[in-house]
């Protein structure tokens, strides 16, 4: 027969034994559940980030479209420093057929003309000022001019694309050029797509949101607008793209550790791959 002191000793060694065992699993499950709160409030968090200036979407919308109401072509571009300039005058020999660069003063220098001035102009410009120079020399000349590199405007794409950075501004370029040209990853969130029209002034900058799949699926290019100078392009990832970047980030400092662990054992099976193949030889 026990007596009751003994039992009681039994009753709490029992206790602190189911104690041990289940503390495992709730230490399991509260990592789970901090983790999946976590989760929960960057989901949560990234619309809000993601939502952030697209207030006033009409009336930036009508500022684009209102600064494009002119037909863009190439012959409206105007040249700068360092663009490139191709000239063709048949009958003038001249200058057909010159190739060069605009100069730091803005001017190119031509036989029989010699410095001219074009920065600033329109390729049909510059034609027509030449054509006027050239009339004490020939009767009714005829001169085209065009720009092979475009060099001294840019406008640029950042984000979850393939190449980030300045590209040459044409006088023609749209949002779809620009992402063609950008290639969107695939943690790219193709239905935000912002443009951006910075101003020195905040109040006159401007923001649409652009969605490239209702473009290229539907059809809908009422928002494949015409960049200008200096415009950005902004590709921002989806919720998962958006996770997984701020997970890298985490893991970044830890790169040289993984490297140095798992170098040697790339060496290792390197090895042992190697004398597999000369015991079979």
């Amino acid at each position: 027969m026990s007596s009751p002191g003994l039992k009681g000793r039994k009753r709490s060694m029992i206790y602190t034994a189911n104690q041990r065992s289940t503390s495992p699993g709730t230490g399991i499950r509260s990592l789970k559940s901090q983790s999946n709160k976590m989760l929960g409030c960057m989901v949560a968090v990234y619309p809000i980030f993601a939502a952030a200036g697209c207030s006033n979407q009409h009336g930036d919308l009508i500022q684009f479209l209102k600064n494009h109401e002119h037909l863009a072509t190439a012959t409206e571009y105007r040249v700068g420093i360092p663009d490139q300039l191709r000239i063709s005058a048949p009958r003038v020999l001249e200058i057909d057929g010159v190739i060069q660069r605009v100069g730091v003063e803005g001017k190119l220098s031509l036989r029989l003309l010699g410095q001219v001035r074009v920065a600033g102009m329109t390729p049909r410009e510059i034609a027509s000022k030449l054509q006027e120079l050239l009339v004490p020399y020939y009767e009714d000349p005829k001169v085209h001019v065009e720009v092979i590199q475009y060099l001294s405007k840019k406008y640029y794409v950042f984000g979850d694309v393939a190449r980030k950075g300045p590209f040459p501004y044409t006088g023609k370029d749209s949002v779809v050029d620009a992402l063609s040209a950008a290639m969107p990853t695939f943690t790219a969130w193709r239905a935000r797509i912002k443009v951006i029209r910075p101003s020195p002034n905040p109040d006159e900058s401007h923001t649409i949101i652009v969605d490239m799949d209702e473009m290229v699926k539907g059809g809908d290019l009422r928002l494949n607008v015409l960049l200008e100078p200096g415009d950005m392009v902004w590709v921002p990832p989806t919720v998962l793209g958006w996770i997984g970047h701020r997970v890298r980030e985490v893991l970044y400092p830890l790169q040289p550790v993984i490297q140095a662990y798992s170098g040697p054992a790339e060496l290792k099976d390197a090895n042992d791959e190697y004398n597999d193949d000369s015991g079979d030889n």
